[in-house]
């Protein structure tokens, strides 16, 4: 019967030799993900001790453990970027005041919002959830948008971007929300006490290191090799360990915390409602912005996945620094990576359908 109906043609001959073409590891992502989320709690529960042992030595505030396997996840997807193609996004205003509008202005009070909104009678879990919309993603989001098809020379722009706004407002945003807002509300308040120095350490580590490196491999491997090896014989081989990268942080991550949602399931759960709402909302709206406003679907994507996510390392950091490692602080920044990582990799997949229904012309090219 299908033989004898006039199929749309970018369903048979578009989708079906792009999920082909998909390595058996990005085309079952989500089912390595949750395997890698069991894993690591079995882990926590077989070995108690586990995550104390991988927290005794830290980096800029974050196990090392943890911060190799970040480190391993983003080197890879830097290494892809096109670095000479950069200059066109950097001189796009409308575009990177779109991204500044919607992380630095919109993100932080969305979750301001649904932090009281949700969490109205636990002060310490909502100024967790403060911590985390104010620190915007540097990290994870290279991979998400990788995932998606977006642009990774315009991620690498917007997450530099990020970075810099990071260092210089997020010790006044912390004050302001933790410290201001309260008072409206006649509520407690919280004083935060960051500084830009230890901010500029953390990004440094984690975006500074792996960008220099993937900037150095791409240089000097094209120099001696060429471009179309570099794209076609290695990055096909080195590109796929981003995410083993990412699945190892999500082990350790799990085997680390997963005592601790297990043993307050209320709580987490009341912790992932907003981060839920809130990755949909700023998904959604980004998404919704950026194609009124007349981006193609690779600077869509890319700042969808920026907008929607956040920097959990220096949440965590921030939380455990300022208010203890078993703080409700604490507790609510830890919970904010294992809601984000599911919730992210669905919105890959709502992005990839976003693609099809709303970027037809883009689709095909890219699916070629």
């Amino acid at each position: 019967m299908a033989a004898s109906q006039p199929a749309s043609p970018l369903v048979p001959s578009v989708d079906a030799p792009a999920l082909k073409r998909l390595s058996t590891l990005d085309r079952f992502l989500p089912c390595w993900i949750f395997a890698a989320m069991a894993v690591g709690i079995l882990l926590g529960r077989v070995y108690p001790d586990l995550g104390a042992a991988l927290d005794r030595v830290q980096m800029a505030g974050v196990s090392v453990p943890i911060a190799v396997g970040l480190l391993w996840m983003m080197y890879p997807v830097l290494a892809k970027v096109r670095y000479e193609t950069i200059g066109a996004h950097v001189r796009d205003t409308k575009l990177l005041g779109t991204s500044l509008l919607l992380n630095w202005i919109l993100g932080p009070l969305v979750m301001l919002g649904l932090a009281w909104l949700f969490l109205p009678d636990m002060p310490a879990y909502r100024n967790g959830l403060v911590l985390i919309g104010l620190a915007r993603c540097i990290a994870m989001v290279l991979i998400w948008n990788s995932l998606a098809r977006g642009s990774g020379e315009l991620a690498a722009v917007l997450v530099a971007l990020n970075s810099v706004f990071q260092i210089l407002t997020y010790s006044v945003l912390g004050w302001l929300f933790l410290t201001v807002v309260p008072r409206w509300f006649g509520a407690d308040t919280t004083t935060l006490d960051v500084s830009m120095g230890q901010i500029a350490k953390s990004v440094a580590i984690f975006l500074g290191v792996p960008l220099i490196a993937g900037f150095l491999t791409r240089k000097v491997l094209v120099a001696r090799k060429g471009e179309a090896w570099y794209d076609d014989a290695f990055m096909p081989k080195f590109g796929p360990t981003a995410l083993l990268g990412l699945l190892y942080t999500i082990v350790l991550m799990f085997a680390m915390q997963g005592q601790r949602i297990l043993a307050f399931p209320i709580d987490v759960l009341r912790i992932a409602l907003p981060l839920l709402v809130y990755f949909g909302v700023m998904f959604g709206v980004a998404f919704w912005v950026s194609r009124r406003l007349g981006f193609n679907y690779e600077a869509t994507a890319s700042l969808s996945f920026t907008a929607a996510g956040n920097n959990f390392e220096l949440a965590i950091a921030v939380a455990v620094a300022t208010f203890g490692i078993g703080s409700g602080e604490a507790l609510a920044a830890v919970v904010g990576p294992l809601i984000e990582v599911p919730a992210l990799i669905g919105l890959v997949y709502v992005s990839l359908w976003a693609r099809r229904r709303f970027f037809p012309a883009d689709h095909a090219v890219g699916a070629h």
